[in-house]
């Protein structure tokens, strides 16, 4: 298992994580665009380390419902509150403009977790799901969400709206589940998955992992194995950084090397595509990732039923 130990006496990244990143001009389009609907990114709120090279190319992804979640995960960036503010009725229409000025082809929105609500924001969803398509019919569509507590009701809202692309993420293996996500479960993220697939084949699923949390090369590639066997078409997976110390630690920092065997590990359990890197995150590059799963789906079977986009 390639790691690169963590110690008080090296850098806190390693080399490989060294890159050049695009001039600022167009990522400060995106920025004006994005405070003039008054919206907000994941991009931002998670301290995403590919914002700049995203909104250089006019890709952020957008986040409903807040700017607090009201889970504790330890993994991530964004604020936690028990009393979130009521949602925004303006909000899918605002977002759906943004868009539209934007010129997206393809558009990522995701959300908090808002589990004050019995449906857990899912009509909220659908109903930006809709404004995107009334306002840019071309636009393509991913969402990623919460696990809405497994509700079914609230999935199946979602899926009504037909997303071309349903994202979840399962973050972690199962084993770390208590300590990284505590108000998670990682049979009910699974479900959710499948639940969608079941619901709508044409619609493409996802779902991505860190490493670095503590996690095994050996747990990675059955994980992988349960999301193929609950119909997972595409796998995404990258190094884990830390936000602050307050945050989970980096147990290791895994090499651009082992990325390359768990591309080839998702390849071999049966997904259509594996988007597989140290900077890799659910949302990078999402429009490539989505263009490869469907390419993949035609050669593996011209039958499959995936629709064309």
């Amino acid at each position: 298992m390639p790691v690169v130990p963590i110690s008080p006496d090296r850098p806190r990244l390693p080399a490989w994580f060294k890159r050049s990143l695009p001039d600022n001009a167009i990522s400060a389009e995106t920025n004006a665009i994005v405070r003039s609907h008054g919206l907000v990114t994941v991009c931002e709120e998670a301290a995403c380390p590919n914002r700049q090279e995203c909104w250089a190319k006019k890709a952020a992804t957008f986040m409903l419902m807040g700017e607090a979640c009201t889970r504790t995960c330890t993994f991530c960036d964004v604020k936690w509150t028990k009393t979130p503010p009521p949602l925004d009725a303006t909000e899918p229409e605002r977002l759906a403009a943004a868009i539209a000025e934007l010129k997206l082809r393809f558009a990522v929105v995701t959300s908090v977790n808002r589990d004050d609500l019995a449906d857990g924001g899912a009509p909220h969803f659908a109903a930006t799901i809709a404004a995107i398509r009334a306002r840019s019919p071309g636009t393509l569509v991913e969402v990623l969400t919460p696990d809405f507590r497994g509700n079914r009701e609230s999935i199946d809202a979602v899926v009504r709206a037909h997303p071309d692309v349903y994202n979840h993420n399962l973050e972690t293996i199962p084993r770390l589940y208590p300590t990284v996500r505590p108000q998670a479960k990682y049979q009910r993220s699974l479900d959710l998955l499948k639940q969608v697939k079941d619901s709508d084949p044409t619609i493409l699923t996802k779902s991505g992992v860190m490493v670095g949390l503590g996690e095994t090369d050996a747990e990675i590639r059955t994980l992988m194995d349960d999301l193929v066997r609950h119909r997972v078409d595409i796998f995404t997976i990258g190094q884990y950084l830390r936000p602050s110390l307050e945050h989970h630690d980096i147990i290791r920092f895994v090499t651009p090397e082992q990325f390359e065997i768990y591309k080839h590990w998702g390849k071999e359990a049966g997904f259509k595509y594996v988007a597989s890197g140290p900077y890799v995150r659910s949302s990078y590059f999402a429009e490539e990732v989505m263009a490869g799963a469907i390419d993949m789906a035609a050669v593996r079977s011209p039958e499959s039923g995936v629709r064309s986009h």
